[in-house]
């Protein structure tokens, strides 16, 4: 037995009015129109779901059962529609991303605060994770997009260009380089270099850089905060994206532009390919590519 909100809608209509004109101006339909659907539906169940004269309606035995159901059908319709509409006017939703660690604590949350203002019913979760880790989220289907670099292998995934994020030095105020207006990458490679674990998407650019004069690390870790330890206590000096530098705000480093053409980062909104976002996801993205301008600092960006 197929069964239509349509047809459901002018049976509880008849069952509430026992009138067939009022029942179809209810429904905004001719009578006869009506009535067909009546008949459709009484055809369909096999049944006689209405007794009828030329004074009243009334509902058969029947058509009491069918009441019941009928008006509990409609209400979850109505209740699965209503959800829709919420999701589709941005007032219920979820969003998984994917982020590279230094976007996640960096670029992120002030705008993950902003959409949580705006869209306060929709849930957001965030993953902060290396370049391979992310990319894989995003391929699996675990996330809905990710904000990362590219790698070699992209294969299923679509990535929309975002940010150049320019890399600079770090190091102690008191280091030989901290008061040079510009260095070049071979003048560093003469000092001790703090690096970030090789799966990482600073590490992967800075040793294409660094090409076969890539010096070998006096350490190599895994997060910023540690770079910045070791930094502050002058064991070396690292070269890290603009993205990363309020890790470095202090008095006692000092942030130093790099010499000749600009060595950077390249940023991007990754998905996968075919796959639609949903209403949700769409309008976070949209943030995130309004305020694009905004990852590394207005500050250092006009640097160089």
């Amino acid at each position: 037995m197929n069964l239509s909100a349509r047809q459901l809608r002018a049976f509880v209509a008849l069952a509430d009015e026992r009138h067939f004109t009022r029942a179809a101006q209810r429904c905004h339909l001719t009578q006869p129109a009506f009535s067909a659907l009546i008949r459709q539906l009484e055809d369909s169940a096999g049944l006689r779901l209405f007794d009828r004269n030329t004074r009243h309606v009334e509902l058969t035995a029947e058509g009491r059962v069918l009441d019941a159901s009928a008006r509990r059908l409609l209400a979850d319709m109505d209740l699965v529609m209503e959800d829709m509409h919420d999701h589709a006017a941005r007032r219920r939703g979820r969003v998984a991303l994917a982020a590279l660690p230094s976007l996640a604590a960096g670029w992120l949350p002030g705008l993950l605060a902003r959409f949580g203002q705006a869209h306060s019913g929709i849930v957001v979760d965030l993953r902060d994770a290396l370049l391979d880790p992310c990319l894989d989220m995003v391929q699996s289907g675990q996330v809905d997009f990710a904000v990362a670099s590219r790698r070699a292998d992209m294969t299923d995934l679509d990535s929309e260009f975002l940010h150049a994020d320019r890399y600079f030095l770090v190091c102690r105020a008191d280091h030989p380089l901290a008061s040079q207006p510009r260095v070049r990458l071979r003048d560093i490679a003469r000092h001790p270099v703090i690096q970030l674990a090789r799966g990482s998407s600073v590490r992967k650019h800075l040793d294409a850089a660094f090409g076969a004069d890539a010096p070998m690390p006096v350490f190599e870790v895994e997060h910023l905060a540690t770079v910045t330890g070791l930094v502050r206590a002058g064991l070396g000096v690292s070269v890290v994206p603009a993205m990363t530098l309020f890790h470095f705000a202090s008095n006692d480093l000092r942030i130093v532009p790099l010499a000749g053409r600009a060595l950077t980062r390249p940023l991007y909104l990754v998905q996968r390919k075919g796959r639609s976002l949903s209403v949700a996801a769409q309008a976070l993205v949209e943030l995130l590519i309004a305020h694009r301008g905004d990852i590394g600092g207005a500050g250092h960006q006009a640097e160089g």
